[in-house]
């Protein structure tokens, strides 16, 4: 099993490093993920799932340190929030910084969860970068709650498609999205 978690990660990294997509289990949903650095890759994730690049992705990062640096000057009440939640929680962040244009909504806000996955945890950290994560369906399409769900179309799209968690087949659902407010007040976006 160590066996297989090593060789996704090294086949993971060598995909997101050379801009390419990836199929894989996050804390909540399979997902489709790039470096969500690179606005080309972003743009893939946009083309397969035929979505509007004005309907943002979410990002994934490891801890949260690593939202210091993607937006500017967060709220650090912020993160006691997400600290006492029971469950995946994405918070919606004004003022990106440091990604691609296509990733960041016209706002200029940022959705970011910091994942518990050990799988994504462990990808984020050796790539040193943050991750996109979107559902792995086509826009509009229900959102798989595990690897059998996801289509054919998604699996033959992405550059790779990782083979841990496949057989897991406990029911995820999507995260919780919030909005973190200027006056440090929360609006739940989907509960």
């Amino acid at each position: 099993m160590a066996e297989q978690f090593e060789e996704d990660i090294i086949f993971s990294l060598s995909t997101l490093q050379q801009g390419g997509t990836i199929l894989y289990p996050t804390d909540t949903i399979w997902g489709i993920g790039c470096d969500a650095t690179n606005k080309e890759a972003v743009q893939k994730v946009y083309d397969l799932k035929r979505r509007d690049d004005s309907k943002s992705l979410i990002v994934l990062v490891a801890e949260e340190r690593d939202i210091l640096h993607l937006v500017a000057a967060p709220d650090l009440r912020a993160f006691d929030y997400l600290a006492e939640q029971d469950r995946p929680t994405t918070m919606i962040f004004n003022h990106a910084l440091g990604l691609p244009d296509n990733l960041i909504a016209s706002d200029g806000s940022v959705a970011i969860r910091i994942v518990q996955d050990p799988f994504c945890r462990h990808l984020i950290k050796r790539l040193r970068k943050p991750l996109v994560s979107t559902s792995a369906n086509i826009s509009g399409e229900p959102s798989p709650k595990q690897f059998s769900d996801v289509s054919a179309l998604i699996k033959e799209g992405v550059d790779y498609v990782v083979k841990w968690r496949q057989k897991d087949a406990t029911a995820a659902a999507p995260s919780r999205i919030v909005r973190w407010n200027e006056d440090s007040t929360v609006t739940i976006i989907r509960d």
